[in-house]
């Protein structure tokens, strides 16, 4: 039997720790929306360190809370940086969230993908497609290699991804969210659906990198489903919430901004979302 009322209350500890504790969540990730992801983790309460060297990657994953790897815009440097980190990630006990951005594009982003597998980040986010051809990647349920990956955006449904984010979520012992108009996050025994959002976060850049980046800040204070879900429950109700209040994906970004500053831990938990356990 699924507890919602025990999940929610998980939910507004994670954002009120948050708040009171103010977390480090480096990231190494995609520099076309870094500044987006960093000020939405302090928005949310978190602090943000942004980095591109193996050594600084190396020092964040023993001096964070938790870390998020992006693997959009790679460098060069990205072929030492991302496999040094998470090792130190492993080593330090540290946990940390993956966003494959655009998997299928590249050599490069192929092999580190191929090399993060053992390593088993505790959550893993991204939309239906790149969920998709991550399980698949990794030789998983689910999962299909030349999945309908259009550079960073989705072409496959949500729901489409469910049994490729439940195959991740019991391979890595954590938690999956797969990002849409609906939200679909899972540990691999229970899911949860969420709903909310905004039509202006596809008229933005760093909609999706950002709530990685939210999400690793919750990572520090909560179980992985619990601040997978935490996060994807706060950008649908800020999103709402700032949507009401602009016309145009300009003032919705900074909007939007202000709006994950102002929720609370009981309004976040109070957000729309369906449980159901797996049957498999």
């Amino acid at each position: 039997m699924i507890d919602k009322e025990q999940i929610q209350k998980q939910m507004i500890q994670a954002v009120e720790m948050v708040k009171q504790t103010n977390p480090m969540a480096g990231s190494i990730t995609n520099s076309v929306t870094i500044n987006l992801v960093a000020n939405a983790q302090l928005a949310v309460g978190g602090s943000a360190a942004m980095v591109y060297l193996p050594d600084e990657g190396e020092f964040l994953a023993k001096a964070g809370g938790a870390a998020y790897i992006n693997v959009g815009t790679l460098f060069p440097i990205y072929e030492e940086t991302l496999p040094r980190t998470v090792k130190a990630l492993q080593e330090a006990g540290k946990p940390w969230v993956l966003d494959p951005v655009a998997i299928g594009i590249g050599e490069l982003r192929t092999k580190l993908l191929l090399q993060l597998k053992q390593y088993k980040p505790s959550v893993i986010r991204g939309n239906a497609s790149e969920v998709i051809a991550l399980a698949g990647l990794w030789d998983l349920a689910g999962g299909v290699i030349q999945s309908n990956v259009r550079g960073v955006d989705s072409t496959d449904s949500v729901l489409a991804a469910k049994d490729a984010a439940v195959a991740l979520a019991k391979w890595t012992g954590g938690a999956v969210a797969v990002s849409g108009e609906r939200d679909l996050i899972t540990d691999g025994s229970v899911i949860a659906v969420a709903h909310g959002g905004s039509h202006f976060f596809e008229r933005i850049t760093g909609a999706g990198c950002s709530l990685g980046g939210v999400a690793a800040v919750y990572l520090s204070a909560a179980s992985p489903f619990i601040a997978a879900l935490t996060a994807a429950a706060v950008y649908n109700l800020a999103g709402q919430r700032a949507e009401r209040k602009v016309d145009g994906p300009g003032h919705f970004q900074t909007q939007f901004l202000d709006e994950l500053y102002k929720a609370t831990g009981k309004e976040i938990a109070d957000t729309l979302f369906e449980l159901e356990e797996v049957t498999l």
